[in-house]
């Protein structure tokens, strides 16, 4: 069987292109989308915690799913070059929010 031929991919930036830094990603899904809300985390103090959303973007299921792939391998070789990346266990504790 012969391999298809691969597309030439050409990537180029809107007029609002906008890149952002987030550490905070909710996660909302449905079954027809995964919905990512991408906002900035600060503590105020031992009691209080801000989280400031500024990017909402929606994904199909099948995107949601190369993305997942695609962040593993990522993180994977990332561990490969500069260590293992260490996660306080309290926030893999956090329940997803489904809608």
């Amino acid at each position: 069987m012969a391999n298809p031929i691969q597309p030439s991919i050409q990537l180029t930036n809107t007029a609002d292109y906008r890149e952002n830094y987030a550490n905070s990603v909710q996660v909302r899904v449905n079954v027809w989308d995964f919905f990512l809300v991408f906002g900035t985390l600060q503590q105020q103090d031992e009691a209080k915690v801000e989280v400031s959303n500024f990017q909402g973007i929606y994904l199909s299921p099948q995107q949601a799913k190369a993305l997942m792939t695609i962040l593993e391998q990522n993180v994977v070789q990332y561990e490969k070059t500069f260590g293992q990346i260490k996660i306080d266990p309290s926030m893999s504790q956090a329940p997803a929010q489904i809608h």
